[in-house]
């Protein structure tokens, strides 16, 4: 559902070397530990200080070296911020709301190919803070451009995106592209590691092919947590592999992170240019990652709630655990593993574990609870709670070649009985539980019943204590 991105990739060069031309000419910068302030009233001839701050961000970037904090003032500051000099581990760069200040980074009065890349831009840089910051404001109506929020790249350790709000990025066009935030680990073998996307909002976003917050290429040891995503018209949060990102393959893969405690809601593809009609957007997605863990996230009212596979023919996502996750109201399904058709790779050793899945496919397209496509193979899915919708489809197993799957210990719910509930089986519709059962010859120690939450209406699915299902799932 995605394509390359040639903009993004060729300005990952043409940074590199405008950036070292820069760091010629410009101060030799601050001393460590060094707190420097700017304020939209201020003058970049000024010493930084609270009392007379520097005027742009462009000043203070080229001043922050190692253990700097750059205190940033309220008020609206209409240019770029590119991130100039990395920190340490122990003295890292940090660019933060002065107290309870709101600064914005906005991209309003940018023109023409300025509209493309980050509004902030963290490139090659390690152990650099953004904190509290508000970015948004960039727009596009052209292909070859593509408006990023914050925009992290190369390679580097140690970023960290704490409590930022980006917003109101756009592409309007047919074939466009636009991130909120986007991690592009394009070097080899140095990765972008050890980085932290935490307590951030990302809305209001025209995307085009492409996606609100994303991983993509040689990225590992991440933790994306306590995120909010809404309000947007493609994916909410995606970790990419094989899309030629980073130059050697073995390292073309995000890997071997967290995705835990976002809420993602209200995402559709449908009225976006790049897509039309199509109801194809999930809140999570995995496109080629491995050995990452997806827990106790909400995801509600988006096309998909989250969505395993790889989307390139012969690759899959690998050892994805995703567990304690509340997944509800989705138009199309509550989880999708394998491939969206044969054209595409699939799912393997994945574990799908005490879900919520509750009342998906609220459009009626008949994707259930839990949908397999093509090509999911060899994965788990014990003690979820799944509660049928409108639909009546619970579990829907498309393919033939979906082998080596496990159900056990799962609870089912259908509010008409267990005899109205839909069910496919490797792509052989049924109908009723029993026969679900007999016909499929899984979901040993498994039960068709109320699992009695604790006050649905309001979406609180924390089980009563009487709950039958707990003897089923555990507590």
């Amino acid at each position: 559902m995605k394509r390359a991105i040639p903009g993004i990739l060729l300005i990952l060069f043409m940074t590199v070397i405008s950036f070292g031309c820069q760091a010629m000419t410009e101060e030799a910068g601050a001393k460590q530990g060094t707190a420097y302030y700017v304020a939209t009233n201020g003058n970049d001839k000024s010493p930084g200080t609270k009392q007379k701050p520097f005027r742009t961000l462009k000043k203070a970037a080229s001043m922050a070296r190692a253990g700097a904090i750059i205190y940033v003032r309220g008020g609206t500051y209409k240019e770029k911020l590119i991130v100039r000099h990395s920190g340490t581990k122990k003295a890292p760069v940090i660019f933060q709301a002065y107290g309870k200040e709101k600064p914005v980074i906005s991209g309003a009065s940018l023109k023409g190919n300025q509209a493309d890349g980050g509004l902030v831009t963290i490139d090659e840089k390690s152990y650099i803070t953004l904190k509290g910051l508000t970015v948004g404001h960039l727009k596009t109506n052209k292909e070859d451009l593509t408006p990023v929020g914050i925009f992290i790249k190369g390679s580097g350790k140690g970023v960290k995106l704490l409590n930022n709000r980006v917003y109101d990025i756009q592409t309007t066009h047919t074939n466009g592209n636009a991130h909120g935030i986007a991690v592009y680990g394009t070097k080899a073998p140095a990765a972008i590691e050890d980085i932290e996307i935490k307590g951030n909002t990302v809305e209001k976003l025209k995307l085009g092919f492409s996606e609100a917050l994303v991983l993509n290429g040689n990225v590992k040891k991440f933790r994306v947590t306590h995120n909010t995503v809404r309000h947007t018209d493609n994916i909410g949060i995606d970790l990419i592999g094989f899309e030629n990102v980073a130059p050697s393959k073995k390292y073309d893969q995000v890997r071997n992170g967290v995705v835990s405690r976002n809420k993602v809601y209200e995402i559709t593809s449908v009225g976006n240019p790049a897509y039309g009609k199509d109801i194809s957007a999930g809140g999570i997605y995995v496109d080629g990652g491995k050995d990452i863990v997806i827990d106790h996230n909400i995801t509600h009212h988006n096309d998909l709630g989250i969505e395993v596979t790889s989307e390139h023919k012969g690759k899959v996502a690998d050892r994805i655990r995703i567990e304690h996750n509340q997944v509800y109201l989705n138009r199309y399904t509550g989880i999708s593993i394998g491939g969206y058709d044969k054209k595409r790779g699939g799912t393997t050793n994945t574990t799908i574990s005490h879900n919520i899945l509750y009342k998906n496919d609220t459009a009626g397209l008949e994707g259930g609870q839990l949908l397999m496509q093509y090509q999911a193979v060899n994965n788990r899915i014990t003690s979820n709670i799944m509660t049928a919708s409108a639909s009546h489809y619970l579990v829907v197993n498309l393919y033939g070649v979906n082998q080596k799957n496990i159900f056990q210990k799962n609870v089912y719910d259908d509010r008409k009985g267990a005899k109205a509930s839909q069910w496919v089986w490797r792509g052989k519709w049924m109908e009723g539980y029993k026969t679900y059962l007999s016909k499929s010859g899984q979901d040993k120690g498994s039960a068709h019943l109320n699992p009695q939450f604790m006050n649905e209406k309001k979406y609180d699915f924390r089980l009563k204590k009487s709950s039958p299902a707990k003897k089923i799932i555990g507590n």
